[in-house]
């Protein structure tokens, strides 16, 4: 849920436009009764509030959901203060339209939405929509956010209307010849490493990094391709959604087509982007053409959407609590992702025992790189800001025989008996009654607590986890905003 909005954001900023979201979310499961998370959330049949089936096969208890704001999710107020965001609710509030016609399914309601008139106008018109289909996003082109004048100048880019326009047809030269060789068959871009092997053995083997990357983009520049900034992922992973793994890749000029370019003229009141962009796509839903509008993606990423104030209080506080399960020295933990992983048969091992030793063996591989790291020096991600953790520095590494930290969405009594036999720490063993009431009341809801976990993972000297999986990439922006060492994290494909 909260890369989509990272990039709802991010296509506002880029179109100069008020982002709009949904005003809540449904958490999926109560850590009590169904009735006691009830009493504080309206609770809500899965299935019918987001029409889909995917659910009904489960017992009538298991298909619930409960309906919270998405403020609690992150910090909404300090978003505010470098982005324009209002939700759904605010929106229909400003047209003088009721909240309660707000769909349950998140989807844009073309036609109630639309009933009203803005509260601060004095024209009596209705606003007005205009509709992105889907199909017109990024099919047969590269989706970045805005092309610079000098990219326009070098490629001959004819504006037809507005903003929007197209390339000059040029001949294709033998380097752009073999550069599309290179190219899977369907791919749209061209990894780095491929690139430097077609052009890289063109140019001065003694050249520094930077004035070969930049000999490089010029050699692509010239024969009509263009260096584009995106994202790697921790492991390479396209389902993690993190930003820590800046990268560049290369693409045909004349298949570049700019969001601002193509949508930035739109004088309607409301665009609408039909349908979802966020599958195998990287963070932001687009590539960037500049390392300076990536970078500023990272920052909003990063820093920019901040945890509440109680998440954060309630992390470190379990984070020193670990510190002295570990005797003073430092944690490892690991996400051990069960609940519907296990329905789909997505999990690292078939038998919950077998993901557990997989877990405590990565752990162990931990151990021994939480050792050297010990010694010195630390690293960062190469993200904006990012100053090193000395924690590594300060305390000792683990003892063969430290408890760790698992958080995990498995629930069967007899498994999370085992766990902590084996030597597991869960978030249930760590919180207090104190905790709680400090919190409120959404502590309750396992998807409150999930983020209390990631809060909490991005203190660990070490983490694991599955890569297919946005909670461990979560984890990884946060550790990486803490300025952790990317040695002490790995997430396994």
């Amino acid at each position: 849920m909260r890369y989509i909005i990272e990039a709802a954001v991010l296509h506002g900023r880029i179109l100069n436009r008020t982002t709009i979201i949904p005003s809540y979310v449904y958490a999926r499961a109560c850590e009590f009764d169904n009735s006691v998370c009830a009493a504080y959330a309206t609770m809500v049949n899965r299935g019918d509030a987001t029409s889909t089936d995917e659910w009904r096969q489960l017992p009538l208890e298991k298909q619930m959901a409960w309906r919270i704001p998405v403020s609690l999710m992150f910090n909404l107020t300090h978003l505010r203060e470098t982005h324009a965001v209002i939700t759904v609710s605010e929106y229909l509030r400003l047209h003088n339209i009721s909240a309660d016609v707000e769909t349950t399914n998140g989807r844009w309601d073309t036609d109630l939405y639309h009933r009203g008139v803005n509260i601060f106008s004095d024209s009596g018109v209705e606003p007005s929509l205009y509709v992105i289909k889907n199909e017109l996003y990024d099919a047969d082109i590269v989706r970045v956010d805005q092309l610079p004048q000098t990219m326009r100048e070098r490629g001959g880019w004819n504006v037809t209307h507005g903003q929007v326009g197209s390339w000059t047809i040029t001949e294709e030269t033998l380097l752009s010849k073999a550069l599309h060789d290179a190219m899977s068959s369907r791919a749209s871009v061209l990894d780095w490493d491929t690139v430097l092997i077609v052009v890289g053995d063109r140019h001065d083997q003694n050249e520094t990094e930077s004035s070969s990357t930049s000999s490089i983009a010029n050699t692509l520049e010239e024969n009509g391709w263009e260096v584009l900034y995106t994202y790697g992922g921790a492991c390479g992973s396209e389902a993690a959604k993190d930003v820590a793994v800046p990268i560049r890749q290369a693409a045909p000029r004349n298949l570049l087509r700019g969001l601002y370019e193509d949508f930035g003229f739109i004088e309607q009141d409301v665009l609408l982007l039909e349908g979802e962009v966020h599958l195998g796509r990287k963070p932001g839903a687009l590539k960037f053409s500049t390392l300076e509008s990536r970078e500023r993606y990272t920052q909003t990423v990063l820093y920019d959407f901040r945890l509440t104030d109680n998440v954060v209080e309630l992390a470190d506080i379990l984070s020193n609590r670990m510190v002295e399960k570990a005797g003073g020295r430092m944690w490892m933990g690991a996400h051990m992702r069960r609940g519907d992983f296990a329905t789909l048969n997505w999990t690292m091992e078939p038998s919950f025992e077998a993901h557990l030793a997989r877990i405590k063996r990565h752990l162990r591989d931990g151990r021994d790189i939480l050792h050297f790291v010990h010694r010195g020096p630390l690293y960062t991600y190469k993200v904006p800001l990012g100053k090193a953790d000395r924690t590594p520095l300060l305390l000792d590494p683990p003892a063969d025989h430290d408890q760790f930290y698992i958080a995990t969405d498995e629930r069967d009594p007899t498994n999370l008996t085992y766990l902590r036999n084996q030597g597991a720490v869960l978030i249930s063993d760590l919180l207090t009654t104190d905790d709680r009431r400090t919190f409120g009341w959404s502590l309750m809801l396992t998807d409150v607590l999930s983020v209390v976990e990631q809060a909490t993972l991005a203190h660990a000297a070490y983490f694991y986890a599955h890569a297919h999986s946005s909670v461990a990439g979560g984890v990884v922006n946060l550790r990486a905003s803490h300025g952790a060492d990317p040695r002490t994290a790995l997430l396994e494909t």
